[in-house]
């Protein structure tokens, strides 16, 4: 393990993250010090997903070498110990080049894996799994959800609605009697220093809402599309890849469907709402001080340049 903890830096969906990143790694290549980028989020994994993902442009690429983005294809269901693993193996070959890894994103379960290290859960059951699918077809989600909730409300919330997590801790649950987060995690594999921002709220809303109508007139209704023709949207339970925000929407724009200021607005507030979410993920927990951008990246190019 690294005697220098690997900074972290995370912020809510539209905030400048990756701008942010970029700055400061050219500053410290600047100066004699290379930096390069692994990516912690859960949908740039996805070959295909990227102007609704946001993913860093081939220029971004060229200037800064970036790990973890274009590592998956569509049809398959990514997972945070695949992530955890690839991260730490990318981590460990960039420290031995004598470069400095910088972790960006947001993707909380993605952040929490990497410094806490991986849950010691049980390899997946594929009849119990799919008599769970089969409940949460029947009864919905906010049913599942809400059996969770009554047993252990904490768990929950990890959750964050996602029918994917919430189908793997009710076949723990049922097979165990304990649920994911009830069986602690593995050592991690390096100590991190997690560096997080956020703008004010109106700043934030104001980019989401800029950043959204940019995708949707920039040819992300086109990429759902083709998105729809390599995974079925309906197929359930709901696929990973179309657990993207704003795709769906994106999707019923190109279909003619929906108008794009609709589709933008919706789309913006489903942001919103998951930005809170992430936020709070932040502060409970990563246990990390939400800072201004400013404050962030003087923390980070204090971090990037310990020896």
């Amino acid at each position: 393990m690294s005697s220098v903890p690997v900074p972290i830096l995370t912020a809510p969906t539209a905030s400048g993250k990756t701008a942010l990143a970029l700055a400061l790694a050219r500053e410290s290549a600047a100066a004699g010090q290379p930096v390069e980028i692994v990516a912690a989020d859960a949908f740039t994994v996805y070959r295909g997903l990227d102007i609704g993902t946001a993913k860093p442009s081939a220029a971004e690429r060229a200037a800064v070498p970036h790990h973890l983005l274009d590592v998956a294809d569509v049809t398959e269901d990514y997972s945070v110990a695949a992530y955890t693993r690839a991260a730490e193996s990318a981590i460990a070959d960039i420290l031995a080049r004598g470069a400095r890894p910088l972790v960006v994103g947001g993707t909380g379960f993605y952040l929490t894996a990497l410094t806490r290290g991986l849950p010691l859960t049980p390899p997946a059951d594929v009849a119990a799994r799919a008599v769970v699918e089969a409940e949460l077809e029947a009864r919905g989600l906010d049913a599942l959800l809400a059996d969770i909730a009554a047993e252990n409300p904490a768990e929950a919330a990890r959750m964050e609605r996602n029918p994917r997590r919430v189908v793997r801790a009710l076949e723990i649950r049922r097979r165990t009697g304990r649920y994911p987060g009830e069986f602690g995690q593995a050592p991690p594999a390096f100590a991190y220093r997690v560096v997080a921002f956020s703008p004010p709220e109106t700043e934030l809303l104001g980019r989401i809402e800029a950043r959204t109508r940019a995708m949707l007139a920039g040819g992300w209704p086109e990429e759902a599309r083709w998105l729809a023709a390599q995974v079925d949207p309906q197929r359930g339970p709901r696929p990973t890849v179309w657990q993207a925000l704003g795709y769906r929407e994106a999707l019923a724009v190109a279909r003619g469907d929906l108008d794009p200021p609709e589709a933008a607005a919706r789309i913006a507030l489903a942001t919103r709402q998951y930005t809170r979410r992430q936020l709070t993920w932040t502060r409970r927990q990563l246990g990390a001080e939400l800072l201004t951008p400013a404050a962030a990246g003087a923390q980070l190019r204090a971090a990037l340049s310990e020896r």
